[in-house]
């Protein structure tokens, strides 16, 4: 490609060469060294290096605090795989409404987010064209195109349409579309299509090419990476101070962020009575190059559903698409295992929507587990300590589940409030702790957290 955009995204996916899962990835590609005297001391120390750390970080450092990630494999998990969308629409689902508010929140600061990093990197935003003529903000691959939903057959078209009178009674923008109208957009999309609906408010950003950029920025503006995996939290005079790094070694800390997704819950030293019950739910994602001749294959992404089953496909600014993504918790014996099933699944039905798919080149395969939670939204904000206040120096941001890319720019703004003062009241629903029972030494008995 011959944008620095379509160069940066090549060289992201060269990084994860092979038809096969790709293992480190962008973790490999971080020319920062470790960093392991025997203690660092920083302003805040988060714990996690995918786009939710990293995005917390570059949030905190924005705000003049300086900054600790920590790491062993930064960007190796479920953002490594990720498709990007930033879908507070499309992703609405029933009985989740009360995660509509942080995923329109969310969305509404991605323009500001993306524009920050270009500024922090020295560039202008949205200087180049991406291999459709589109106006990307350099470095992320954020693109503000609208989506297109279609159905394969009538009964997907009732199931979208139902789900459209939800959307529509959250006061959300979901406009149909004749199937002419939607391949007059989309030339490539099989004329035998049942429906298709206009949603304009969900967009997409490449997740690699973010990681990349708030790395670099967060580097150059003086934030360090530890290269070492977190054995537990630090304790001193009953807040928490810090982080103790397997091996040996710790990074003291006034604020400390556990970002570290499923891995939160395995940490030692967690507030007593602190329950994280996450859950890692496997998918199974796809990336293909699309051959000269056919591209652009889109220029929106296309989100389907075939016979019941949903299938997405999102184009890059490189030449590529991604596809996905499967579903499924059937506890793999290798986190990173393929589903045979599921790979067949993901072709079938994105040709049965776009059958030029079937003319692609296939790059990658790739599973990655999401940190579940038992109502699907996040672990985000304190945690309360046995006197009924909140421990200070503590704050967790886990379980995003299928939201986590979306949801960045939102966690970092909550985490830096935070930190800032006290917490705003929207989000008092996603506290970390509103599953836990947190023992009462104030006299009373323990109590259960309320949402």
């Amino acid at each position: 490609m011959g944008t620095r955009a379509g160069r940066a995204a090549e060289a992201a996916n060269d990084a994860a060469a092979g038809v096969c899962d790709t293992g480190p990835g962008f973790s490999e590609s971080i020319t920062t060294e470790p960093i392991i005297p025997e203690d660092i001391t920083a302003d805040v120390a988060v714990i996690g290096g995918g786009v939710i750390g990293h995005g917390i970080a570059f949030e905190a450092s924005r705000a003049g605090r300086s900054v600790v990630l920590i790491d062993d494999a930064p960007g190796s998990g479920a953002s490594w795989a990720a498709a990007g969308m930033l879908a507070p629409v499309s992703e609405l689902h029933y009985q989740e409404e009360q995660l509509l508010e942080l995923m329109l929140e969310s969305s509404r600061l991605w323009p500001g987010f993306a524009a920050s990093l270009d500024t922090a990197a020295g560039l202008d935003a949205g200087t180049e064209a991406g291999a459709d003529g589109t106006e990307p903000r350099a470095g992320t691959g954020y693109l503000t195109n609208p989506t297109l939903a279609v159905g394969a057959d009538a009964a997907d078209r009732r199931a979208l349409a139902d789900l459209r009178e939800v959307q529509q009674a959250c006061g959300l923008t979901v406009e149909p579309l004749t199937v002419r109208e939607a391949r007059s957009r989309e030339p490539l999309l099989s004329p035998g299509i049942s429906c298709a609906f206009d949603i304009p408010a969900d967009h997409q950003v490449d997740p690699r090419l973010l990681l990349a950029r708030l790395a670099s920025v967060l580097g150059a503006e003086g934030g360090s990476f530890v290269r070492r995996r977190a054995a537990g939290l630090l304790w001193q005079d009953g807040q928490v101070a810090g982080v103790r790094l397997a091996g040996g070694g710790s990074v003291r800390a006034a604020e400390t962020v556990v970002a570290n997704g499923l891995g939160a819950a395995g940490l030692e030293d967690l507030p007593a009575g602190l329950a994280l019950p996450l859950r890692p739910v496997y998918g199974d994602i796809l990336r293909l190059r699309v051959p000269p001749r056919l591209l652009p294959l889109l220029t929106a992404t296309v989100r389907g559903m075939v016979r019941g089953v949903p299938v997405y496909i999102v184009p890059r600014q490189d030449g590529t698409v991604v596809i996905g993504a499967t579903q499924r918790e059937d506890g793999p014996s290798d986190p990173h295992a393929l589903s045979a099933g599921g790979v067949y699944q993901l072709l079938r039905d994105a040709q049965q929507l776009v059958p030029a798919v079937a003319e692609l080149e296939l790059l990658e395969a790739t599973a990655r587990a999401r940190p579940g939670t038992p109502d699907n939204a996040p672990l985000l904000g304190r945690v309360a300590g046995p006197d009924g206040g909140d421990i200070p120096g503590l704050v967790i941001a886990t379980g995003f589940f299928r939201h986590g890319v979306l949801l960045t720019p939102a966690a970092a703004a909550v985490c830096r409030q935070l930190m800032d003062g006290p917490p705003d009241p929207r989000w008092a629903g996603f506290r970390p702790d509103r599953f836990s029972r947190i023992p009462d030494t104030s006299g009373d008995s323990p109590k259960k957290e309320a949402a």
